[in-house]
């Protein structure tokens, strides 16, 4: 296969990561099940299948401890992150949830320079602070109801940045399925550790056991989350990235809170619960989102699986 057509290819399979990473707010809302559940389920599915493969468990006999430490702590961060994003969805929509997620950006132009002791890139922030109006416009056009999940997408796009940030610090030092398995395992340890903290914060969203079984509709859907959203595109994206330049796949990327909300509106008609000014504020959010990669267009290619496996919104810079 010539480059070119390698190239149309690699774009073709980081689009359809992306439309599967999209479909996980609609399955959010398909399944019944409170978010703390249901993001336990997920996360332990996704471990299992990986704790098959042989060669993650010789890469983990080699780490050492200090890496598997670290990789710990993100897993608890990784596991937070998908629950206040899906607590979004149950006490929102996947519309408002994804809008929220797409906030991002925001924070890692702040977090990243903290954790890398570099001075804070002014434009970043800049670019940051004119996403604000977007934000106040969703605000403003949903009900006063769903000002909780706000806080919670919210929340959730701050803990996206803060682990995406410590990820791409260590992101050469493991192989990047031993990095998956190994946060999501932990991550599952720590939402069972931290159930009666966290149903003091959601309660209603948390206060149930994470272990709660499924009923056998929301089998489905956790399969399809956790191997249709989260596996499959996990190994997609290994293959496109190594024909991908950052830029080119971090454009792609940004497309998700986009199919997410139009997903949300042809499967569940989500516009009539939302107003103008939602859907006038989210496209500023959105357009802040796409002219970020812009501002660094990198001028090498750079392939970092791991952090495209692990968040809803993803950075690949």
């Amino acid at each position: 296969m010539d480059r070119a057509a390698a190239h149309r290819r690699a774009l073709a399979q980081i689009h359809l990561c992306v439309l599967l990473w999209g479909f996980t707010a609609i399955l959010g809302k398909l399944i019944s099940l409170a978010a703390l559940p249901l993001v336990w389920w997920r996360m332990l599915l996704v471990t299992a299948a990986l704790a098959l493969l042989p060669g993650v468990w010789r890469a983990l006999r080699t780490l050492p401890v200090r890496l598997i430490l670290a990789y710990t702590g993100i897993g608890a961060l990784v596991a937070l992150h998908w629950l206040t994003f899906y607590a979004a969805i149950k006490l929102a929509n996947a519309s408002v949830a994804a809008t929220c997620i797409a906030l991002g950006p925001v924070f890692l132009a702040i977090v990243e320079p903290l954790l890398q002791r570099r001075p804070i890139a002014w434009r970043d922030l800049w670019l940051g602070l004119s996403m604000l109006p977007g934000v106040a416009l969703v605000m403003g056009g949903i009900p006063e109801a769903m000002w909780s999940g706000v806080v919670s997408g919210v929340v959730s796009a701050l803990l996206v940045a803060i682990f995406g940030s410590l990820n791409k610090l260590l992101v050469e030092q493991a192989d990047p399925l031993t990095v998956t398995a190994l946060e999501l395992g932990a991550g599952t340890l720590a939402l069972t550790c931290l159930t009666p903290l966290l149903a003091l914060v959601l309660p209603a969203q948390a206060g149930t056991a994470p272990w709660t079984l499924p009923g056998p509709r929301d089998w489905l859907w956790l399969g399809l989350l956790a191997y249709g959203c989260t596996l499959l595109p996990f190994a997609l994206s290994l293959v496109a990235l190594r024909q991908l330049s950052a830029f080119s796949a971090q454009l792609a990327v940004n497309l998700e809170p986009i199919y997410a909300i139009l997903l949300a509106a042809l499967l569940f008609g989500e516009q009539r619960e939302l107003g103008g000014s939602f859907y006038l504020g989210a496209a500023i959010v959105v357009a802040g989102v796409f002219l970020h990669p812009l501002l660094h267009r990198p001028a090498a290619e750079v392939d970092r699986p791991e952090v495209l496996a692990l968040g809803e919104s993803k950075s690949i810079e």
